[in-house]
C-alpha cells in the first residue's frame, strides 16, 4: 500500500532532478522512495545489489585498457 504525500520543491531543483533521474532510468518518485527506505534501513540488500548491477551497465565509462595492479594500490606515497 502506498501513501501520498505533496513536497514543496523548487522548480530549478525538480527540474535537475528529473533529468538526472531521467539518465539513470528511474522516476523521482522511484528515487525518493528508495531514499527513504534506505533512511529508515529498510532497504532489501539483493535489489540494491540488482540496482548497482544495473547501473553499472548504464554507465559509459573507459579505463582505456587500464587495469587495477594490486601492489601499485597498496605502495606508500610519502606526503607531500
Amino acid at each position: 500500500m502506498f501513501v501520498n504525500v505533496t513536497l514543496s520543491i523548487k522548480e530549478d531543483v525538480m527540474k535537475k532532478a528529473r533529468r538526472r533521474a531521467e539518465a539513470m532510468g528511474t522516476s523521482v518518485n522511484q528515487l525518493i522512495r528508495e531514499y527513504l527506505e534506505q533512511f529508515i534501513g529498510a532497504r532489501d540488500t539483493n535489489a540494491a545489489a540488482d540496482e548497482f548491477i544495473r547501473l553499472s551497465k548504464l554507465a559509459k565509462g573507459n579505463s582505456r585498457g587500464w587495469k587495477f595492479n594490486r601492489e601499485e594500490l597498496h605502495q606508500r606515497h610519502p606526503e607531500k
